[in-house]
């Protein structure tokens, strides 16, 4: 061996040598020094980490039957960031899975895109990092195929959930003040760290509106977790760790079924009446209320919809639908946001009102076919005069001039156009303690607040238009006038009007606002609060939908009971001699034709009509009361926009929802002994839960 051949070889060895040591190194430091970490990824390589979702809890009525419950179906969803990882971004899978499903490649991508800006539905509104549902009503024999051949379908599950089902008894839909579920953002997943995502569950599935959003933590319950041990091809050799979930408590509400479903019908009932009389009739809401607590029956909303049109994606065409005027923005419900100029049932606070300001409850006054207010004549409906009454006859023939004739006089009385500095404004001031201008409370969210206007309203409003009615006073509205220079004319001199003085508290202001017309608007619920204020002697209770949260065994969780409202600074006396005043409308006033033939022995009812013009569109139509006038017990009311007359459109439909609470007219009554339930119903079992 020569010295060259002996060098190589010892280099050699040395290399060996060297490699040898590195390895022995590396080897000590992943046992010794790493070793803690590294065991923990091998134990974590036999093991896979497992939420299991909690069963959202159902929504009853006051029977405890339910008006949202859940359905078992074996839902399939795709995982999108295993689907990204793969060379043709998923597109395989997809193509495979939408020949099992028995759909197209195109709908599944549709449904699993993100949604964005300029992405229209269906689209995934949820977190990126969520397995996406795709079908919910799988047959077992294709989710089996899935299931089986799950190298074919990398990131693609099927699973037995449980989905939201709106089963509708008693034909009550209710669907504003249930609301409905989407899946959680990613912006809510970030805000609460720490929680594990299911997909298609109660865990991912949040409340968007209604009841559903406001009690959202009540019914989703706590998502369990298990640690299952798997083999090297995943497969479950058995379980290390188990907890188990705690299903969602039961929502019971104050709504009754019967009551809820009879207000839906004759909302529909008097759209329909209203629209063979040739007005448009767009939108209508009924309200039943118990007088003493608060608690909402019924509060039914048109037009409405399927919230079961969210379950399982929605298309675009649905969702604008939704959000559209063109169907009438189903979406928004009119109980509780819908604001309305409410005609003469607003009287009740204005005769409140002009008695507390000094006026005589039990004197006679005129009621001319019109009155003049300042250099304008302010007529009654249809110019009509009545002649010498009381406060009593004025509510029950619903004369106005006598109404203007207070406002005016209290107008002048605060400085007319250049009031004291603090004027008194008695009208506003009832109106404001009636809760109008002002959210009720109720446990539902989006509520309005309506508009009590007043001269600091008056000169807000000028400040922000008066830019563009200088600009009408000056061009004259050439658009207009194209077509209509009468009118064109008309809107010019209104826009020099008020480009000069629409700041000014006008003698016209405090009229229309005594007879809830002008700026004035309120809500439906607004209005069966104030007429429960009425009837009960003067409290102003704050309106419930939820009664209790109950589980899934029957045992309470937790009352949920109304707060205490304020009172009103109104004599009892005078509240008593307004409820006379209102029980004369149906037996000889503007609602007796509405009520001929209805059994006022058996269910004594008073009530107001109303009819608000509303400018450019066809009059509201409104009915306010309360029964049985003895001891009331529910305030009733109904609201159809461009209905016509109150007599002629709200006042059958309110007759129609008291006959189907009493059981009047041949029908079964949806109230025994015309009571709601004085306890929570007995539950027990599975609840609400179909097959």
């Amino acid at each position: 061996m020569n010295s060259r051949t002996h060098f190589r070889l010892v280099v050699l060895y040395v290399l060996v040598a060297a490699l040898l040591l590195v390895l022995m190194g590396r080897l000590w430091t992943m046992q010794v020094l790493d070793g803690r970490h590294y065991r923990q990824v091998a134990a974590d390589n036999r093991t896979r980490d497992i939420v299991v979702p909690a069963v959202r809890g159902v929504i009853l009525d006051d029977q405890g039957r339910p008006l949202v419950r859940n359905r078992t179906a074996l839902v399939v969803s795709v995982d999108r960031t295993t689907l990204s990882r793969q060379k043709d971004e998923g597109a395989g899978v997809l193509n495979r899975l939408a020949k099992v499903l028995g759909t197209s490649y195109d709908a599944l991508a549709k449904k699993t895109r993100l949604c964005g800006p300029g992405i229209k539905r269906p689209c995934w509104p949820g977190s990126p990092y969520q397995p996406i549902p795709v079908d919910d009503r799988v047959d077992p024999k294709r989710a089996l195929q899935i299931m089986e051949r799950q190298e074919e379908f990398p990131g693609v599950s099927a699973a037995v959930q449980a989905v939201r089902e709106y089963p509708r008894p008693e034909g009550a839909g209710a669907a504003q003040a249930l609301g409905y579920l989407q899946p959680i953002t990613q912006e809510e997943l970030d805000k609460r760290k720490g929680l594990k995502v299911t997909g298609y569950s109660g865990v991912d599935l949040i409340g968007r509106d209604g009841l559903e959003a406001v009690y959202d933590a009540d019914l989703r319950g706590e998502p369990g977790f298990r640690k299952v041990l798997v083999d090297s091809q995943g497969r479950v050799t058995g379980t290390a760790q188990d907890k188990a979930p705690v299903p969602g408590g039961n929502l019971v509400t104050s709504l009754d079924a019967g009551v809820q479903g009879a207000a839906e019908k004759a909302l529909d009932n008097a759209v329909q009446n209203a629209r063979r009389q040739g007005h448009k009739a767009d939108a209508a809401a009924a309200v039943v209320m118990d007088v003493q607590t608060g608690r909402l029956v019924a509060m039914a909303s048109y037009p409405t919809y399927d919230p079961s049109i969210w379950t399982g994606g929605i298309s675009q065409d649905e969702y604008d639908a939704l959000l559209g005027k063109k169907k009438g923005e189903p979406l928004i419900s009119r109980v509780s946001q819908g604001q309305f100029a409410p005609g003469s049932t607003f009287k009740v606070s204005s005769v409140a009102a002009a008695v507390k300001d000094g006026y005589d409850l039990h004197g006679t006054y005129s009621c001319p076919g019109s009155y003049n207010v300042g250099s304008r004549a302010f007529r009654n409906f249809e110019g009509q005069a009545h002649g010498d009454m009381s406060l009593h006859q004025a509510l029950v023939v619903s004369c106005d001039t006598i109404f203007y004739k207070f406002a005016y006089e209290e107008w002048l009385r605060d400085g007319a156009t250049k009031p004291k500095k603090h004027p008194s404004d008695p009208m506003v001031e009832m109106a404001r303690r009636f809760g109008f201008g002002t959210r009720t409370g109720v446990d539902l969210p989006g509520e309005t607040t309506g508009r009590i206007p007043d001269r600091g309203w008056k000169r807000s409003y000028w400040n922000a238009t008066k830019k563009a009615d200088c600009k009408g006073a000056k061009d004259g509205y050439p658009e207009v006038a194209k077509t209509d220079p009468s009118r064109a004319a008309y809107l010019k001199a209104v826009a020099a009007e008020n480009c000069a003085e629409g700041y000014m508290w006008r003698a016209g202001d405090a009229a229309n606002l005594s007879v809830g017309q002008g700026d004035v608007l309120v809500t439906p619920l607004q209005l069966a609060r104030a007429y429960a204020a009425v009837a009960n002697g003067g409290r102003l209770v704050v309106p419930r939908v939820a009664r209790a949260v109950v589980r899934p065994d029957g045992s309470l969780v937790r009352e949920i009971d109304p707060p205490a409202g304020p009172k009103l600074p109104v004599d009892p006396k005078v509240l008593k001699y307004i409820r006379g005043g209102l029980a004369g409308v149906t037996k000889s006033g503007t609602a007796a034709g509405a009520f001929s033939g209805f059994d006022l022995k058996k269910v004594p009812v008073a009530g107001k009509t109303g009819t608000a013009e509303v400018y450019g569109k066809d009059d509201s139509s409104w009915f306010a009361s309360f029964a049985p006038v003895d001891k009331p017990r529910f305030a009733v009311i109904a609201m159809v926009s461009q209905g016509g007359t109150g007599a002629s459109t709200a006042a059958p439909a309110v007759r129609e929802i008291y006959e189907a609470m009493y059981g009047l007219n041949g029908k079964k009554p949806a109230l025994k002994d015309g009571r709601t339930p004085a306890g929570l119903p007995k539950l027990g079992g599975d609840t609400g839960t179909a097959p």
